[in-house]
């Protein structure tokens, strides 16, 4: 067991990695909180509208559609720790705004629909930067465990978070919660102005009069001629249009379906991220790149379990199946994502992880509110089904593309477990 956990929490040994993924924590804590919140916040605003929730979504993540490809220019051209500064000072100081106006209780619905959007511009530019710095801090030896710590301090932060927010609404209103949030969103201002600069791997980076000439369409021609890159993106932005919503559906799930408070509502996204946890700490021994196939499969679970979800008839079935849906979303995401940055060259890993930000958060303000639309117009769990469906007609679809492009079979074997494996060409 102490091999096993000094294996899965190696990159913490790294003083740099350690500060930023302190920093991370505390932040990403508040922002759930915030996010828990303003969804209860929007929902009272609006008398219980879904469609008013996909507004925020979409407010929130529109100016990572964006505005994300120019971030990993910047990401490619500076300075990623000063960058990584900037923007999460921005951040700062617009939560603590969005919490004066709602303790004042002056906040409005539109007050919430321009913060969200205010607040997305900060995380267009810092979500590409913090991605591609992690390689930064640890170096290509640990990056596929850094990756899955920083997944697993994302996810702690999500059953954290909700749950906290869940208990503080109902004790002491909305207000003072928004204040703890934008306080807990200084830490990573701090801990990034206390790396050690000398520290960082920065040895195979282009030198910086060549990152100059750096341009975002280079960086698409780059992903545009690499399959490997490119499938498990376009796969990823399907999944997250049609499926990935779970902040806006869970919460018109709680309140319209069920009839639950805050608390319940919490209950529904820490099950969730509970087992997203375990499926981020699932791939933290993972010391290569994923296969393709380890995508494909986790995406058609994802999809699966996805589906059950928003069929399930009983809040408590509902609260069984989160954990496992948790486990392979986060399982496929992180497998993805590894795939991506273990297979980048480092000159263009900031425009690639840019246009991975792009895929996995760009499609929110698309998917929000037509899912809105589609909780409102035939129920939240319509909207949880039926991307569920997608999800699994696309990783579907993908999975037949790349058997065909390898010349390869996929078989069950019923002994000793049942289990799917490929066969590849050359043993047929």
């Amino acid at each position: 067991m102490r091999a096993k956990l000094s294996t899965t929490f190696q990159s913490l040994t790294v003083r740099n990695y350690r500060l930023f993924a302190i920093g991370q924590l505390i932040k990403l804590i508040g922002v759930w909180i915030m996010f828990t919140t303003q969804d209860w916040l929007v929902l009272n605003l609006s008398d219980n509208n879904a469609t008013a929730l996909g507004i925020v979504v979409a407010a929130q993540f529109t100016p990572v559609l964006l505005l994300t490809l120019f971030s990993g220019r910047l990401a490619d051209r500076y300075d990623k720790r000063i960058l990584l500064a900037i923007a999460n000072s921005a951040w700062s100081a617009l939560s603590l705004a969005m919490s004066v106006l709602v303790i004042t209780g002056l906040v409005q619905l539109w007050h919430v629909f321009v913060f969200a959007a205010l607040l997305g511009v900060a995380n267009a530019v810092e979500t590409p930067v913090r991605q591609s710095f992690v390689s930064e801090l640890v170096g290509t030896t640990l990056l596929p465990n850094a990756l899955s710590l920083s997944a697993a301090t994302f996810n702690s932060a999500r059953i954290i978070g909700p749950a906290v927010a869940g208990v503080a609404i109902a004790l002491f209103d909305v207000g003072p919660v928004f204040l703890f949030s934008a306080f807990s969103s200084i830490a990573p201002v701090v801990c990034v102005l206390l790396m050690r600069a000398g520290e960082l791997h920065r040895d195979d980076l282009p030198p910086v009069s060549e990152r100059d000439a750096a341009r975002v369409v280079d960086g698409l021609r780059y992903v545009a001629r690499r399959s490997d890159l490119l499938l498990p993106m376009v796969l990823m932005s399907v999944m997250g249009l049609a499926l990935f919503n779970f902040q806006l559906t869970l919460s018109a799930l709680a309140k319209t379906t069920f009839n639950t408070g805050a608390a319940s509502f919490g209950l529904f996204t820490t099950a969730l991220a509970l087992g997203a946890l375990f499926g981020a700490l699932a791939g933290s021994g993972r010391r290569s790149r994923p296969s393709v196939w380890l995508v494909l499969g986790a995406a058609i679970g994802t999809g699966i379990f996805g589906t059950l979800v928003g069929l399930a008839p009983t809040y408590w079935l509902v609260v069984a199946l989160l954990p496992l849906t948790g486990f392979f979303m986060v399982f496929f995401a992180q497998a993805a994502n590894q795939r991506v940055q273990l297979g980048v060259d480092a000159a263009f890993r900031g425009r690639v992880m840019a246009l991975w930000v792009l895929v996995f958060l760009g499609s929110n303000p698309v998917g929000a509110p037509i899912v809105g639309w589609i909780a409102e117009r035939f129920g939240a769990g319509a909207s949880i089904w039926i991307g569920g469906l997608i999800s699994v007609a696309a990783a579907g679809i993908a999975l037949v593309w790349q058997l065909h492009r390898d010349g390869a079979r996929l078989r069950l074997r019923l002994l000793p477990l049942p289990r799917f494996y490929v066969v590849n060409s050359a043993d047929l």
